[in-house]
């Protein structure tokens, strides 16, 4: 009984073998029409040029895209640019994949019909219109169609971007803040997150964000926002500050703006928001030498020690963008003051020359330069301390490697500077250690 089962149990064995054989030796042959004529695989938006000649949509769109105004078969020069679906091909590929999806293939879905550019411009008139009538619901409505559209391709999103559509949003958000943005809250909520989707922005749109209506909203969504909402608001404020210097004047004689920005960043949302938020502080301490009003608030509020807490242990991005918010501060005397009082300022700034990177290697010897040229000490306590630290030797071999000229002509200077301070320091003679024997 035990032998008959062992022999039945064989023979199966030997069967499904001789099956996999057979199915492993054939191959499935796709069907010439059904492969691109450019990447040769299987179609997956198939769309016909005005040659007659059918193409998968992504590699005919590299194509145009990459300057090429013919058909790469025919190479007759095309009649329109604009690729039309091929819904017989599609439909034929969907059931060729049904019947042979013994062999593992899916079924193509249907792709989503791109959007066009007059179907964008005509969401765009719509949205200022609506904004006219000031009807905030509608606006809102369209807005979310905008942001849907966005979302489903990368394509959709690319042509979108290049109809005006963050000039269009950005005049809208400043309306609506001029209007009442407390009673238009959703809207404007919405019009920020879909403006994000289209960064970077033209100068007209900066221009609406910039104006005085938009940046009270901006910093409304700072101080009572959710997470979204503030997140959105300050990577508009990044977006928007590099660009207008009377924005940024602007921002900072608005109830409440510079205690927002500093709450990002000592409370932070995530990596994103925080490098946003150390460039809007950077722009607004560096905008100008006489914004010491500026950063004495910051300091007031002990931006100094914050930035201190970063750079003990950070990723390169916010490092950079820590130190050079830190070396405007340090153009005032009361940042200077308060970098000099810190305990961690120079070794973090010593420590910092070569092992970031060079942009940071830039901002810690400007801030070395500025706090020891600017020291009111006579015993000349921060030159000791930075001897003490290495740095004398780091800045011999900055000028041995190579900088700009500007971070040369300060190491330059701060080398000249120490080496009168280094005899006051003592020096142990190589030769006291001789005779010391090594354990290598």
């Amino acid at each position: 009984m035990i032998s008959s089962w062992r022999r039945r149990r064989a023979a199966r064995q030997a069967t499904k073998k001789l099956q996999g054989g057979e199915n492993g030796d054939m191959e499935l042959a796709i069907p010439n029409h059904f492969r691109c004529p450019i990447s040769l695989d299987l179609m997956k938006d198939p769309v016909t040029l005005s040659t007659g000649i059918t193409y998968d949509r992504e590699s005919i769109e590299k194509w145009i895209e990459a300057g090429n105004f013919t058909c790469p078969v025919t190479v007759r020069v095309l009649e329109s640019l604009d690729p039309i679906p091929n819904h017989m091909i599609l439909k034929k590929m969907q059931d060729w994949c049904v019947e042979n999806r013994s062999y593992g293939i899916e079924r193509i879905p249907t792709p989503k019909i791109p959007v066009s550019s007059v179907e964008v411009l005509k969401i765009l008139a719509k949205i200022t219109a609506a904004c006219r009538r000031e009807d905030q619901v509608g606006c809102r409505d369209l807005v979310v169609k905008i942001k849907a559209l966005m979302k489903d391709s990368e394509r959709n999103r690319m042509c979108i971007v290049a109809n005006r559509t963050g000039s269009v949003l950005s005049a809208a958000f400043e309306a609506f803040s001029k209007a009442s943005f407390h009673e238009n809250v959703v809207v404007l909520e919405e019009m920020l997150s879909t403006i994000r989707l289209v960064f970077p922005l033209d100068g007209e749109a900066k221009q609406y964000l910039g104006s005085v209506a938009a940046l009270r909203c901006m910093v409304w969504f700072l101080k009572n926002g959710d997470l979204s909402g503030r997140r959105n608001a300050i990577l508009a404020l990044k977006e928007v500050l590099p660009s207008d210097q009377r924005g940024i004047h602007a921002l900072a004689e608005i109830e409440g703006a510079i205690e927002a920005i500093f709450k990002i960043l000592k409370e932070p949302i995530c990596p994103t928001t925080t490098k946003a938020s150390l460039m809007v502080i950077y722009h607004m301490v560096t905008s100008s030498p006489t914004n010491v009003d500026i950063i004495a608030r910051f300091v007031e509020m002990g931006l100094v020690s914050l930035l201190m807490e970063m750079l003990v242990e950070t990723e390169r991005s916010i490092s950079e963008k820590a130190l050079g918010v830190l070396d405007g501060i340090c153009n005032s005397e009361e940042g200077r003051e308060m970098a000099y009082n810190h305990a961690l300022t120079m070794p973090i700034l010593v420590k910092k020359i070569f092992r970031v990177s060079d942009l940071a290697t830039e901002f810690s010897v400007s801030i070395i330069w500025k706090l020891c040229k600017n020291e009111k000490n006579e015993d000349g306590g921060v030159f000791v301390n930075v001897l003490q630290l290495g740095a004398f030797q780091k800045l011999l071999l900055l000028l041995q490697v190579g900088c700009d000229a500007r971070t040369k002509e300060k190491a330059t200077e701060l080398l000249k500077l120490m080496n009168v301070g280094r005899e006051r320091l003592e020096c142990i003679d190589s030769m006291d250690y001789k005779n010391l024997k090594r354990s290598f």
